[in-house]
């Protein structure tokens, strides 16, 4: 499989929803705060100072994560997602080291995440890329019922 992760543009934005929804239906619920930020990543996300990647495969988008900004030293890892067709290829580990490297190159002192504890191959993957749980603050998604975080420096 050749793939490579690419940076977000317009031309890709509606691949953060698609993607996200197919996973979040078949494991939870669409939040509001889901619809919001998946249908207009630019104002959610990449206008206040986030970042948003695609993994992608000859002319497909197969997968997506992003670095949303929460202050100028921690960013939060999220919206990851990858095609269902494509899960089992390394995909996911991919696009989590990028997002490790870019944050590391753009000095973020940590990374938190929010997951559920079902999703076990996810939980799996961050823990073997060193993020260790943390206390779980309540209401910021209905579905988390863990938070993680991993210091980059």
């Amino acid at each position: 499989m050749n793939f490579k992760i690419i940076s977000y543009s317009e031309e890709y934005k509606d691949y953060l929803r698609i993607l996200n929804y197919e996973w979040l239906q078949k494991y939870f619920r669409i939040e509001e705060g889901d619809v919001y930020s998946l249908s207009n990543p630019k104002e959610a996300i990449i206008d206040k100072g986030g970042y948003i990647f695609f993994a992608k495969r000859d002319m497909e988008i197969i997968g997506t994560a992003c670095l949303m900004k929460k202050s100028e030293q921690l960013f939060e890892l999220g919206k990851m997602a990858v095609t269902e067709k494509m899960q089992g290829y390394g995909i996911g580990t991919l696009l989590l080291k990028h997002c490790l490297e870019f944050s590391k190159s753009m000095k973020i002192k940590t990374l938190v995440l929010y997951s559920n504890t079902e999703l076990k191959s996810a939980i799996h993957l961050y823990e073997k890329y060193g993020f260790k749980q943390t206390e779980l603050e309540s209401g910021l998604y209905e579905r988390a019922n863990i938070k993680m975080f991993k210091d980059l420096f």
